[in-house]
This record gives C-alpha cells, structure tokens and sequence, in this order.
C-alpha cells in the first residue's frame, strides 16, 4: 500500500472514515492533513460506533501511529474532550498520537466570529458548522494565527492569545455582540494546553523517516472535492484544499512520495448546508433516501440533502486529484429501489455540457441529464465478493466506472467492518 491518499470525491459524508479504518489495518501511519473538528468520520465496530473530528480513523486499529498533520485547524478543547471519549471506550491514544508543531488552533472566538459572519449574510449564509474553522484559516493566512508550537512557552502563549482575544473583543462590541471574559477563556484554554502540548512534535521529520523506512502510509482527507477552497463549488465551500495538493502542503510529504490515489464516493450523492446541487431529489424523495441511509451530519447532526450519483462532478473529481480507483460505498442503501438515476450531463441553453462550471450562478440553474437504471430489489448487505451482488447492481456499478473512467477497487455493503468487497 505503500503513501496512499484517501479522498471524498462529492461534497463530504462519503463514508470515508470507514475506508480507512479498514485499510488501516495494514498501515504503520495515517495522517489528518487538512480541516478541523467540522468535519465527521463515523466508524462502526461491533455494537460500538466512534464518531471522529479531529483525531485521524487509524487510532481505531490499535498498532498505527496517528499525525495530525500542520494543515488540520485544531480547537485544543475539542480535541480533549475527544481523546478522553475514545479512552473511555479503552482506545489508547497519547502514545500514539501526534500533533504538528506548524498547525493553527481554534479558540472560542473564532466560533464567535464564524457566528457573526454567518448571520450578517442572511439569505446567502454559506452553512457553516460554526466551529470557527474558517476564521481560524482567514487569521493563519493573515499571518495573525497562533501555532501548536507556542503551546509549550505558556508565558508567551498566553500574550499572544490575549492580544488576539481583545482583538476580536473589539469586533465584538463593535457589532452589538457580548464580549468574551478574558480571565474566563484563560482558564479553560490553560487546561487543555497542558494536556496536548506533550503530543505536539515536528512531525514533517517523524513522518517522512517513515517513509524512508518504508512504512505504509495512509493520507486521510476531510471532506470532499466539492468543499475545496479552490476547485468546489465557490463559496460554498469549506477553508482548505480538500484536494490531493492540501496532503503534500498539509502534511510536508513530498508529491513524490505518494502511490496510489483512492476516491470515495456514496452510490447516490449527499450534501450538507447551502449551495447548488444539480442531483437534489425532492422532498419525499430525498426523505426516503435519507432516511434508508441515515442521512444525517455526524458533527452537527444536520439532516443531509440527498441525490442522484452525479457522474460529471464525479468524473472531474477524479480528474483534478488523478484518482486511481475508487471505493463505493452504501450501495446497500439502494436496495429498496425500482428505479436508480444517474446524471450523465448537465443541460444548459439547450447545450448539454459535461464539465462542471465555475460560474456558481450557472451551476444553480443548470439542468442534470439523467439515464435511469434498474433497481435490484434484493439484499446486499451480505455480499462478500463481486459474485454476490445481483446482476443489476453489477451493471450499476460497472456503468459508474465507466461514466467516470476510474476502476473501481472497493464496495461497501452496510456500516460495519467486514461489509465490503475487494474487487
């Protein structure tokens, strides 16, 4: 397996973090290279079901080692409260894992702040889970951010994080919002300082000697395609690139290094919060898939939009990340249907285009261009190989391969570990 980079093909929710806990079984290292705690990986072993943020889905397979990488915006309380949650279910954490000393964090008035942005918009809010991810971004490219490495001096630390807190006080009060106590935030943030600062290493070294020792690998983005700062659909989008260059500038991996390219996709295509979405199923329609899938945010618990496969988003998905084959996942979710569409081309003007515009305006209005293929109407939740699946769904799949020139190497048949195929 080698540097392999595991990536959401569509706008998030793909079920990724299933994907890598089963590929982590073979992994020495798995690597969180972009985002912060808005985003979900959920993980289903036996009767228990992990919900992770910020801490990488390998720490589920008990011999791999953990990064989080210089890209990952880290909220210190988040990530407390989430080790001592996984330790609680005996999962041992602290001398597995890693915190970049280049990453950014997360305090209370970035939230604050997201909050405020969000409700100045109005009708055109961008959705955000109002962690404070993206005001913790705009201060990291502002070059006002503070880094994990200024964890370790909590004298200067501490300067640093007043300053910026009556920075934002002041916009605060500017804008009718209640201040932040600074004595207040000082003692919650000093508590979760001296937790993590131990785990916090310049782990560009310790991750590339692992390469040089041959050890495999594992890149785990958040997120998807559609959500990256550059290539999504602006600016309904998240802050960083959910793309295959945030691994290499998020991590400090060289592109050299990586071998293979995964792209993860559900059977049918999700969306959480606002912004165009071709493939959107009415409202009885797109409930009745939500809840066959339950379709629902694992950070926020936001009910997810729900729609057709959307093979040129798809397509163009794995264009721009050189996606070397793909892993499918709740296709289960499919069973109960008569009839299964798939967007093969978007209509506009009476054109029918198969690339994804830019403009986000066209991209709202434009119209998908459907074949439709017929349900399988049977179970396949117990599929243990190819063979398993009923023929229709294997000309289902085989025809998403096609539309999206990618082979496809990976189906999941339900939540679990053991449902999934190997093709």
């Amino acid at each position: 397996m080698a540097s392999t980079v595991i990536l959401g093909m569509q706008w998030g929710d793909e079920g990724k973090g299933k994907i890598i806990d089963v590929l982590a079984e073979k992994a020495d290292v798995v690597v969180r290279f972009q985002g912060g705690n808005n985003a979900g990986h959920t993980v289903e072993i036996g009767e228990n079901k992990f919900v992770l943020h910020l801490i990488p889905s390998g720490i589920l397979r008990e011999d791999s080692k953990c990064i989080i990488g210089n890209g990952v915006v880290i909220d210190p309380i988040g990530l407390v409260n989430e080790i001592e949650e996984l330790e609680d279910k005996n999962i041992k954490i602290l001398d597995r894992l890693q915190i970049s000393n280049r990453a950014h964090l997360v305090f209370k008035f970035h939230k604050l702040m997201d909050g405020l942005k969000e409700n100045k918009l109005g009708g055109k809010m961008i959705g955000t889970t109002l962690r404070g991810i993206g005001p913790a971004y705009a201060d990291k490219i502002n070059r006002v951010g503070i880094r994990a490495d200024e964890l370790k001096d909590k004298v200067e630390f501490k300067e640093k994080f007043i300053f910026a807190l009556d920075h934002y006080n002041s916009i605060f009060e500017a804008n009718g919002t209640e201040k932040l106590d600074i004595d207040c935030e000082w003692k919650t943030i000093e508590l979760a300082i001296d937790y993590i600062a131990p785990l916090v290493s310049d782990t560009v070294v310790s991750l590339n000697e692992a390469i040089e020792d041959d050890k495999t690998v594992l890149f785990e983005g958040a997120q998807g395609v559609w959500l990256d700062v550059d290539h999504g659909t602006y600016p309904f989008v998240t802050s960083s690139n959910t793309t295959i260059g945030g691994v290499c500038t998020g991590s400090g991996v060289a592109p050299k290094h990586i071998s293979k390219v995964i792209g993860v996709v559900k059977a049918y295509t999700t969306r959480v919060g606002s912004g165009p979405f071709p493939t959107e199923l009415s409202a009885e329609a797109g409930n009745s898939l939500r809840e066959a899938g339950n379709e629902y945010g694992a950070t926020t618990g936001r009910p997810r939009r729900c729609g057709w496969f959307d093979a040129v988003a798809t397509k163009y998905a794995c264009i721009v990340n050189g996606v070397d084959s793909l892993a499918i996942t709740k296709l289960d979710v499919l069973d109960h249907l008569d009839v299964i569409k798939v967007c093969t081309g978007y209509k506009s003007k009476g054109n029918v285009s198969y690339s994804v515009p830019a403009s986000i305006d066209q991209f709202e209005h434009i119209e998908p261009v459907f074949e439709d293929h017929l349900g399988w109407k049977s179970d396949t939740s117990t599929a243990q190989n190819w063979n398993d699946l009923p023929q229709n769904a294997q000309k289902y799949l085989s025809r998403l391969s096609e539309l999206t020139n990618v082979k496809i190497d990976i189906v999941s048949v339900g939540p679990r570990r053991k449902q999934i195929l190997f093709i």
